[in-house]
């Protein structure tokens, strides 16, 4: 199957592929598929970070494959291991883990450095608190961050849109404050409790909603609040 666009674009960022292989598979929620997976020497090649995400291809039904974006949660590097999070709508990502079993393959693309690469890291010095916003989707990546702030304060919103994802495990550390708000008008609440909070100066913003969203609670935290651009991270991840 071929990949078409995306796949040049790959090529010309350089990316690693590494086939990887399911081990197990677990239903969360009605709507959230946890799928366990070894690398294929994946985290023997990459080093690991908070928040760091790959490229699987996915069939999308047409003999064509799609690129679409997935965090690695709970890496184990010495064992090569970790697990992937689904949130279940209609995509071909989706549909393909509704119906993975262990042994099911898919190839996957990384980005070591430069751009399209994922390489975020918690500043150092650490900010005074974080403020992030995101939804089912960047779920996992929020709780790989939740994992690496440790006793840093955090105040999280995150966005749901059906009952069972306000059931979702959101790893709160000892600081952390979690809100989460029905998904309304294309993301209105959201975008209104960005605007109605206070920032702290030394804070740092983390957004990783739908693309209109975060274009606008980014915005926000630059002129509402006055956070820097190097105090922010925002990243869509879906439109």
């Amino acid at each position: 199957m071929g990949k078409g666009f995306d796949g040049l674009i790959m090529k010309t960022w350089r990316a690693d592929n590494y086939q990887l292989t399911a081990t197990s598979v677990e239903t969360v929620t009605d709507k959230y598929i946890r799928i366990g997976f070894t690398g294929g020497g994946l985290l023997a090649d990459i080093p690991s970070h908070p928040t760091q995400w790959i490229r699987l291809w996915i069939d999308d039904g047409t003999g064509k494959l799609r690129q679409r974006g997935y965090t690695l949660v709970d890496p184990v590097p010495a064992e090569d291991t970790f697990d992937i999070e689904f949130a279940v709508h209609h995509g071909p990502a989706s549909l393909w883990a509704a119906q993975a079993e262990p042994g099911d393959q898919l190839e996957a693309s990384i980005i070591a450095k430069g751009v399209g690469a994922s390489t975020f890291v918690v500043p150092d010095p650490a900010p005074s608190e974080f403020v992030i916003f995101g939804d089912t989707a960047s779920l996992p990546a929020i709780n790989s961050l939740l994992d690496a702030l440790g006793e840093i304060p955090a105040r999280v919103w995150l966005e749901w849109q059906y009952e069972s994802d306000k059931t979702l495990p959101v790893r709160s550390g000892p600081a952390t404050e979690v809100t989460w708000l029905q998904r309304v008008d294309g993301g209105r609440l959201m975008r209104e409790q960005a605007e109605q909070i206070t920032c702290d100066p030394g804070g740092f913003g983390w957004v990783a909603c739908d693309g209109a969203t975060t274009r606008s609670i980014t915005k926000t935290l630059k002129t509402t609040h006055a956070l820097p651009k190097e105090s922010i991270k925002a990243q869509a991840y879906w439109k």
